[in-house]
């Protein structure tokens, strides 16, 4: 699967009112989106202002695809203070309630801190279980609005910016249902992109596309950095990832640049899979898996008229009855089966014809 649908994040107009962006992004050329929180942009304490904009979505015929939890120093699930991880866990609910309104069918957390200081080791593992507590409960709220929750890998030198991280937590999670954003700006950061599409490769269910130089959270748009796409993508479709990819780009340049930056890293990404897909076509696939296996005989012999299939057998290779037409047929199946190891003998192979047409 190779198709994955590329959306753009609002979060690229986050300080202008989303009523302002839908319908640039619309004529832009995307109808799939993630809705941003940021409350400049998105008061979702506002349950009527969230329906106008859902509904607005709606009107313009695209799909919100994700919308992601707010963050910020002060919403810190990982606080040793049980009233700020109370009053995080909060804020959190409302959003995914947020979330649920515009029909997502993720909702995206940052499983941790915004601003962390390193000293606190000591403090690692009980921030990893305090955590771990809160997004057990988030979990279970979407899954009572029935909206997906997947956790995003984060910045290098904050909670669950590595594979390690996430695989604790996921581990700790009460729902098998919870997944992974994989983050590849942050990845690369990271310099775990490897590992995160691999050992998490079970998990990921979207993708954060944006790109950097190495140096910092650039947020650039995908060929613009040192990521190398061509491998990520192709590592993506062998592990079967068939989710969705929200471009996150940076709202630093004029609106006009950043939509045609985002038309062209859309163009980008999909060329990259169209060729994917050209070159392991599905039906390709599928006679691959059907040819035999090339270190030795098949253990389905063919001859010109009849196919003959293995139906059952014991242990015990002396006792070899063959039920064919003939004694050369039956002498030259023997031969043919001689390559079967001695695994305490095989005793009876009987062999039933399947009257199939000629290869």
């Amino acid at each position: 699967m190779s198709d994955w649908p590329v959306g753009l994040s609002t979060g690229c107009f986050y300080q202008r009112s989303i009523f302002d962006c839908l319908e640039l992004i619309s004529r832009g050329g995307f109808n799939i989106i993630e809705v941003c929180s940021f409350p400049v942009h998105l008061n979702y304490h506002d349950p009527d202002m969230v329906a106008r904009a859902a509904h607005r979505v709606e009107e313009l015929g695209m799909e919100t695809y994700s919308f992601h939890a707010p963050f910020a120093d002060h919403i810190d699930i990982s606080s040793s203070d049980p009233s700020l991880r109370k009053k995080a866990l909060a804020e959190i609910i409302q959003a995914a309630e947020a979330a649920a309104a515009f029909r997502v069918r993720y909702f995206v957390i940052h499983p941790g801190p915004e601003s962390w200081d390193l000293k606190e080791q000591a403090e690692r593992f009980e921030r990893l279980k305090w955590a771990a507590e809160t997004l057990n409960q988030v979990a279970e709220c979407c899954s009572r609005l029935e909206i997906g929750c997947v956790f995003e890998n984060k910045l290098p030198h904050l909670l669950f910016a590595h594979t390690s991280d996430l695989l604790w937590i996921l581990a700790t999670m009460a729902s098998v249902e919870v997944g992974v954003c994989f983050d590849t700006g942050h990845a690369n950061l990271t310099g775990d992109i490897h590992s995160v599409i691999h050992k998490l490769s079970g998990h990921l269910r979207m993708v954060h596309a944006h790109d950097n130089q190495g140096g910092g959270d650039e947020h650039l748009a995908p060929g613009r950095g040192f990521i190398d796409w061509n491998w990520v993508l192709t590592e993506l479709d062998q592990t079967g990832f068939h989710g969705g990819i929200i471009l996150e780009l940076s709202s630093m340049i004029d609106t006009q640049e950043l939509l045609a930056e985002a038309k062209r890293a859309k163009r980008f990404l999909r060329d990259i899979g169209r060729r994917l897909a050209l070159s392991r076509p599905p039906t390709a696939r599928a006679s691959k898996r059907q040819q035999p296996r090339a270190h030795g005989p098949s253990l389905t012999p063919t001859w010109p008229s009849r196919c003959w299939k293995i139906t059952s057998y014991l242990l015990n290779w002396n006792d070899l009855s063959l039920k064919t037409p003939g004694s050369r047929s039956r002498r030259s199946l023997k031969k043919s089966l001689g390559f079967i190891p001695r695994l305490g003998g095989w005793s009876n192979i009987r062999l039933k014809p399947s009257f199939a047409s000629p290869a």
